[in-house]
């Protein structure tokens, strides 16, 4: 159950688009999964929505929501093949963005995940991110959660 919970650890690599109405954010993510996770899953997709207030003029914090799906694979143990079951979470969490220039931030956010799948039962949940704005509008984000 340990290694299930663990099936978010994912690198991902998307692309996200940014709703520029005041300070709320609405992303969409794909990732391909890493380490244990990686033998038990092909791909993941991520969905988020947050709203970040202006604490000064380089850093942001404020609530994030989101719903990840991880797809699963077949393993073939040599006797035959055995599918593995998709994982979902809900992670809620706190959200911080720090401004190093007008392109670039780094950030973090840090909650919990609610296990939406059968025998998931969630866990903490943990997401480093560095993130370059294309436009006002879209940023490509490079994130790892854990």
């Amino acid at each position: 159950m340990k290694k299930i919970a663990l099936f978010t650890l994912a690198v991902f690599f998307g692309l996200t688009c940014v709703q520029a109405q005041g300070d709320f954010k609405a992303g969409i993510h794909a990732g391909l999964p890493i380490g244990d996770a990686g033998d038990l899953s092909t791909f993941a997709i991520a969905v988020e929505l947050g709203y970040l207030f202006d604490v000064s003029d380089e850093f942001q914090a404020g609530p994030t929501l989101g719903y990840s799906h991880s797809f699963g694979d077949e393993i073939d143990t040599g006797f035959g093949t055995i599918d593995v079951d998709d994982v979902q979470f809900l992670p809620i969490a706190a959200a911080g963005r720090f401004s190093v220039s007008d392109e670039f931030s780094l950030g973090a956010d840090l909650g919990y995940a609610l296990g939406i799948s059968d025998g998931n039962d969630g866990g903490f949940y943990y997401a480093p991110r560095a993130a370059y704005s294309i436009t006002e509008m879209m940023d490509i984000v490079l994130a790892y959660r854990g």
